[in-house]
């Protein structure tokens, strides 16, 4: 009787071990496809380079099961110039996304990393612009919880633009 307690136990623990299914990308194509969809889409507006804008921006946005956009909320932006061009992005990705078998709709967090492809030797002008914008950047923060309830953390995109 123990044996066959015993091998239950360990048939049971074997079968609890394989699990955790593998998801497919929630994007359609994959990663990389994702990462040059939103570099091709996200728009660096004239005030963004003229600002010489560089950060980090943290999204969370719902998608249904034909992989629509229902809802988008900032967790955190270095600038309020950069969450615009982001946003217009999310909504242009409207029915790409792929959410897990089963599910009526699911929660993706999604950094995104904005800089500008620095030249070989940076100018004054260049440094110092790049010096204000850091000392006059308004950042996007949350002044009370923000609920992470159950959702996908995504792979970084950044996103690098050029200045004059």
């Amino acid at each position: 009787m123990k044996k066959i307690v015993l091998f239950f136990v360990a048939t049971m623990f074997a079968v609890s071990c394989f699990a955790q299914q593998e998801l497919a990308f929630p994007f359609q194509g994959g990663k990389e496809v994702m990462n040059s969809f939103f570099k091709q889409n996200i728009d660096a507006s004239s005030d963004i380079v003229k600002r010489k804008v560089t950060g980090t921006a943290v999204f969370k946005f719902t998608a249904d099961t034909v992989g629509a956009i229902k809802k988008i909320i900032i967790y955190y932006a270095d600038d309020v110039s950069m969450v615009t061009p982001i946003i217009e992005a999310l909504k242009k990705s409207d029915g790409k996304w792929i959410i897990p078998f089963g599910e009526k709709a699911h929660d993706f967090i999604i950094p995104f990393k904005i800089n500008f492809k620095a030249p070989a030797t940076a100018s004054v002008a260049l440094q110092k612009a790049v010096y204000d914008f850091h000392r006059n950047s308004k950042p996007v923060l949350s002044n009370d919880q923000v609920p992470l309830d159950v959702a996908t953390l995504l792979p970084a995109v950044s996103v690098i633009y050029e200045i004059n």
